[in-house]
């Protein structure tokens, strides 16, 4: 049986609750649905806050699974101790069905598939084949994708992107490597989630670039926000890529393998120089403590927990925000949705349209009936 400890500690001078398991995808993905939940890379565990509300969540989460050895009310005891039997742990895969998975991410990596994509559809897909076992990845597929929705994704409250992904992974793992299409009935998507993207104000993104003072964390926040980038797309930026005569940034084989330009400000331009006299970076526009090595993603969410720590907004912002923020404040300053949606990337104009919705160029015109009360 897999262990899972949990002990009380301190991060920035409130307690929160430290959950060291061995490593388990299934568990992993459990713990990710806890508002707040945070990896921590030096303490190698993860943290939650520490209360009887996080403490029912666990139990909810392990649910007729998982024995606490401890009273509900003895959130201040030291240790926590669940234990999780075999039946809420997936079975692992057999060399089989591991011999599959193996070809399905050789099968990506030879058509150029991103990191990311590849790393999603080989996890969705061990935790379909390891939640259908007895079966094997050969056997008729029936009604399993729909059992698994039905009894593991939504007890769990996984993401419609979750349930989403999982589809576009068997949809390619069957026709690639089982040589079998699913039928449609089988592939039958989840109704689409219409959610409103997360928006800073302008004096809001003001108050977070400039409570920085370490030039290099600040100048990586302002570009992404000053240029609308993804995480992603400002760690793989080189200094050659930054062309300050004509005004322009240009990414290099982002999302969907494209290259794009995009504009940059010339304020943005003497901050990012400022930052080049001074660190002198080597290979990666941003890098690490070692020259030539790229920037952590972890390091740069630290940088943005760090900035809304020291500016006191107190919204769950993400990196993501900036480029949503950056987004909006262009249509509301008037920019056509046309090169909004360029800038950006997207490929389709639909995707763009959503920052009409959170825009309030034209909403703050209209006049409440309240105002003639």
């Amino acid at each position: 049986m897999k262990k899972i400890t949990i002990e009380k500690g301190q991060i920035e001078g409130k307690e929160h609750l430290k959950i060291n398991f061995p490593y388990d995808r299934e568990i992993i993905d459990l713990i990710k649905t806890i508002p707040g939940a945070r990896w921590y890379p030096k303490e190698k565990c993860w943290h939650i806050a520490c209360t009887q509300t996080n403490l029912n969540r666990l139990t909810e989460l392990f649910k007729e699974k998982t024995i606490f050895d401890l009273h509900l009310q003895g959130i201040t005891e030291q240790f926590v101790k669940l234990r999780v039997d075999r039946y809420s742990l997936l079975a692992p895969l057999d060399p089989e069905d591991q011999e599959k998975i193996g070809l399905f991410v050789n099968w990506m990596k030879y058509r150029r598939y991103s990191e990311n994509t590849i790393r999603t559809y080989k996890e969705l897909t061990i935790t379909y084949l390891r939640f259908i076992k007895p079966k094997k990845a050969t056997d008729e597929v029936e009604n399993d994708i729909e059992r698994f929705t039905n009894e593991y994704i939504l007890p769990r409250r996984l993401s419609f992107s979750y349930q989403n992904q999982l589809i576009n992974a068997l949809k390619l793992f069957y026709a690639e490597i089982i040589k079998r299409e699913l039928s449609i009935n089988q592939l039958r998507r989840p109704r689409r989630e219409h959610k409103l993207p997360n928006v800073l104000s302008k004096p809001e993104v003001k108050r977070l670039l400039t409570a920085l003072r370490n030039i290099k964390h600040r100048s990586m926040l302002s570009t992404i926000y000053g240029c609308g980038l993804r995480r992603s797309e400002l760690l793989n930026l080189k200094p050659q890529d930054i062309d300050s005569d004509r005004g322009i940034i240009v990414i290099r084989q982002a999302k969907g393998k494209k290259d794009r330009i995009v504009p940059i400000s010339q304020k943005n331009i003497e901050l990012l120089r400022e930052y080049f006299q001074q660190y002198k970076p080597k290979v990666w526009l941003f890098e690490g403590i070692k020259p030539g090595i790229q920037y952590d993603e972890r390091s740069l969410q630290q940088v943005l927990k760090k900035a809304l720590m020291l500016s006191k907004i107190k919204k769950p912002v993400t990196l993501h925000w900036l480029r949503h923020s950056y987004a909006t404040h262009l249509h509301e300053s008037g920019v056509d949705i046309r090169y909004i949606q360029e800038i950006l990337g997207h490929r389709s104009s639909r995707t763009t349209e959503i920052y009409t919705h959170v825009s309030s160029r034209s909403i703050q015109l209209i006049r409440s009936p309240f105002d003639d009360l």
